[in-house]
């Protein structure tokens, strides 16, 4: 990290500066961070976002937290509990490990209070941006006309290029889970899916519905692409996605979800703009087509060496390769490493 430029968090409208401190090695023990406010922002200044309640002992504050992270908040030996209590005189009350329920800080002080919220809410922003990714919205592409043209393709691939550098057949999508992904998000409990959801039917009466008349979208999946820079040293290729009638409603219904759920603290924000493509072929794919491998459960590192494969040939073959038309009528909240009945992601709610 650069120490001039540290990382900046925004919590409930304001700015705090990232500092990350010198780390030891110690077995099986979880990893601290402190953190301090931006210039010019006081992190013990009374705020409106959330409700401090007042009791006959002093203030009280509620914070629902999901259960995988209370760890991060107590800290090795419980020593990031007891300085947040010290430093804020502030007592924070934290259920039983795997139970879900609330955190309470009260304290003497409504400020002391108002600083210990922000200061874990900071703290668990840092390391909820560390989890693997549980869920995604996703349009489904995996109609069995688009299956049978993709098979078509892969065969054709490994027909004509299988002799490029890195090109096998595991690289390739599985035909039943091809999809659009929109973006993704960390759902550590049951609410946060459940506020997921409920988002998601807010965002079809808002203006979903308006955009597309409350009708299908038609598609045309045609035309391959690759990702990185180099075609020689391909890690994605895409199928390419628009509109039948040239339109942008596609692109403004999935930037408008996009930002909703920014907005609302369950998905980052990555890109301006949401890139519309199938992956049609990956990397990560090979020798494991489900992708599902330790390296990528909570709590371990995302980390695989990739083998890049040569896409040159396959570009050139398959420029305007036609997969077909599909219409889209539903926005799923996909759970990841997941298979429903007909092969497709698992669905925890939909639009």
């Amino acid at each position: 990290m650069d120490v001039l430029r540290p990382p900046l968090l925004r919590i409930e409208g304001r700015v705090y500066r990232k500092n990350l401190i010198q780390e030891q090695a110690f077995p099986h023990q979880e990893e601290e961070e402190d953190f301090c406010e931006g210039p010019g922002e006081r992190a013990d200044e009374p705020g409106d976002a959330f409700a401090v309640e007042e009791t006959e002992r002093g203030f009280q504050c509620r914070l629902e937290v999901p259960s995988s992270l209370y760890k991060y908040i107590i800290g090795k030996k419980g020593e990031t509990k007891k300085r947040l209590e010290t430093e804020t005189r502030t007592s924070i009350s934290i259920p039983k490990p795997g139970v879900e329920g609330e955190i309470v800080i009260t304290g003497q002080q409504r400020g002391g209070v108002v600083s210990a919220r922000t200061r874990i809410e900071v703290l668990l922003d840092s390391f909820r941006k560390k989890q693997p990714f549980t869920h995604f919205l996703s349009l489904a592409l995996n109609q069995p006309a688009i299956q049978e043209k993709f098979l078509q393709f892969k065969e054709e691939v490994l027909e004509k290029c299988s002799k490029d550098h890195g090109v096998s057949s595991s690289l390739f999508q599985n035909p039943a889970k091809l999809h659009l992904t929109l973006g993704t998000l960390v759902l550590l409990n049951q609410q946060e899916i459940q506020k997921a959801c409920d988002l998601l039917q807010r965002c079809k009466e808002d203006f979903v519905d308006q955009i597309t008349g409350g009708q299908p979208l038609t598609v045309e999946v045609a035309g391959v692409e690759y990702m990185n820079d180099d075609p020689a040293m391909t890690d994605v290729l895409y199928a390419k996605v628009h509109m039948k009638d040239g339109s942008d409603r596609l692109q403004m219904v999935a930037d408008g979800l996009v930002e909703r759920f920014v907005a609302s603290g369950l998905m980052l924000k990555e890109w301006d703009r949401v890139k519309l493509h199938a992956t049609v072929m990956n990397t990560l794919f090979r020798k494991d087509p489900t992708e599902e491998r330790n390296s990528t459960m909570p709590g371990k590192s995302s980390f695989k060496e990739r083998e890049s494969f040569n896409g040159q040939n396959i570009l050139k073959l398959f420029e305007n390769f036609s997969f077909g038309e599909v219409q889209l009528d539903s926005v799923r909240l996909s759970q990841r490493f997941s298979s429903d009945a007909s092969g497709y992601y698992a669905t925890s709610g939909q639009l």
